[in-house]
């Protein structure tokens, strides 16, 4: 069958996209666009490095017995993705990458202690987490859909994003997306949602492929985030999709992002 080519268009309209648009500089805009690219680039090589770790150590009878769960980190140009056991919170397989992201640098399956770094990091991790099921934040989880947690390090704070996965096939699950920003002891000093719910993102149409998606914006969220660009990297490829958009009405100018040149266009409206 020939393939069609479709415009997926999902709507996040409000009132307020009715007021007046931000003005933003062409070199600001840049600016603020390859500070989103580069942190979109890190969520994915993150989250890939997950799917990845997470599928072999399921794959390895040994590991997936006393698998308890896992987390992420980076450590001299690598990311690394420690499994840890279910009953004590040590290493039962340690998988590493550094270029390629399809398949780990190296793997280690002998049980160790989590690292001094390594223990910080995951007790900071679960501060967040429980502080964030507060119902202050109304962090919702859609049926079909499961939270996958990124902690970035950074300026003696941490950031922790959350972004949704789903199983179901044909769909690309952007929105109900959020970054949490806590200072070591994990107390919650700023936060936001990027999205207002789950943007059902769908890669086929009366049974004929997409070639392209298109999503909006609230004003609150003005610019392409690294969430919609690292949802996009880990699932387009799936779909043999290059190029998703998100209008801007803050801004009045769509923004694209295309996967094989991992580059983000502008234009107006």
């Amino acid at each position: 069958m020939k393939k069609m080519s479709f415009l997926v268009v999902v709507s996040l309209f409000s009132s307020i996209m009715l007021a007046q648009t931000i003005e933003m500089s062409e070199t600001e805009l840049k600016t603020q666009l390859d500070s989103v690219l580069a942190e979109g680039n890190l969520l994915y090589k993150y989250e890939k490095a997950a799917w990845i770790s997470t599928d072999l150590a399921t794959e390895n009878k040994t590991v997936k017995k006393d698998y308890g769960g896992f987390f992420t980190y980076e450590e001299q140009g690598e990311i690394r993705v420690i499994i840890l056991g279910k009953k004590s919170q040590n290493c039962i397989a340690e998988y590493s990458f550094e270029s390629n992201f399809s398949n780990p640098k190296s793997v280690k399956t002998e049980s160790r202690e989590l690292s001094n770094k390594e223990k910080d990091l995951l007790e900071v991790r679960e501060k967040i987490v429980e502080n964030i099921s507060d119902k202050e934040y109304e962090v919702t989880i859609p049926n079909g859909y499961s939270p996958n947690l990124i902690l970035l390090p950074f300026a003696e704070k941490y950031k922790l994003y959350i972004i949704m996965g789903t199983s179901q096939k044909d769909l690309i699950p952007f929105g109900n997306d959020y970054l949490f920003i806590a200072g070591k002891d994990g107390k919650i000093e700023n936060w936001q949602k990027f999205h207002s719910g789950i943007i059902f993102a769908p890669t086929k149409m009366n049974g004929n492929k997409v070639r392209e998606l298109t999503h909006s914006h609230l004003r609150t969220t003005p610019l392409i985030t690294a969430t919609d660009i690292c949802t996009f990297m880990l699932y387009a490829p799936l779909y043999d999709i290059d190029a998703f958009s998100v209008y801007s009405p803050a801004l009045g100018k769509y923004m694209t992002y295309s996967l094989k040149a991992n580059k983000i266009t502008v234009k107006e409206k």
